[in-house]
């Protein structure tokens, strides 16, 4: 009988593991995942104290999205990585060379 017991215990020991084993993670690129990005302090700041009109568009002002040629970015003094627009009413980050959306600040 206690090697029955013992028999039983091993078998639901091990599948219990199997089990651990089967566990599925799934992790995404940042890239994709329209995550923030952590900017320098004094990039936000910048920004953020800057008068500038905002401008209409009806494209989708989202991180990972482009801005198109129409729409003016001004580059952040001293970071030569960044620029900025108002769009929308909506502040938001972009990298001058692509013209992507980094960050839209609230």
């Amino acid at each position: 009988m206690r090697k029955t017991l013992l028999a039983a215990s091993a078998v639901l020991i091990s599948l219990s593991g199997a089990a651990y084993a089967q566990t599925t993670i799934v992790t995404q690129d940042p890239v994709t995942t329209n995550s923030t990005v952590v900017l320098p302090g004094e990039v936000r700041t910048y920004v953020m104290e800057q008068s500038v009109p905002s401008i209409s568009y009806e494209g989708e002002v989202a991180v990972g999205a482009a801005l198109p040629e129409t729409v003016e970015v001004r580059r952040v003094e001293g970071y030569d990585d960044y620029a900025y627009t108002v769009v929308n009413d909506r502040r938001v980050i972009v990298n001058p060379q692509t013209r992507t959306v980094i960050q839209v600040l609230e």
